[in-house]
């Protein structure tokens, strides 16, 4: 993923402070990537003490929210049955 994104990709995952909204959970998810882009602020994953993702992968789990200019977002939704979608929200140009 390096090659593509470069290295040290912030991720983090609303799902722990939110539970599991069903339906309503890839809307939930788009408006916390578009309101992070908005306000350049990246919420923390709840609840991860340890992040244990394999280092190779160049991933950097958010564990405590992080201020900081942010130019894009993606928000990956994977629901029952193959009903997948991937989004990407960018700042708006002026």
């Amino acid at each position: 993923m390096g090659d593509v994104f470069g290295q040290g990709i912030p991720v983090t995952a609303p799902k722990a402070s939110l539970g599991h909204l069903f339906g309503a959970a890839g809307a939930a998810e788009a408006l916390i990537a578009i309101l992070s882009v908005e306000h350049d602020l990246i919420p923390p994953t709840r609840n991860l003490a340890e992040a244990g993702a394999d280092p190779a992968l160049g991933l950097d789990i958010v564990t405590a929210a992080r201020e900081g200019e942010q130019r894009a977002a993606i928000s990956n939704s994977f629901g029952f049955g193959g009903q997948n979608v991937a989004l990407v929200f960018t700042k708006r140009r002026r």
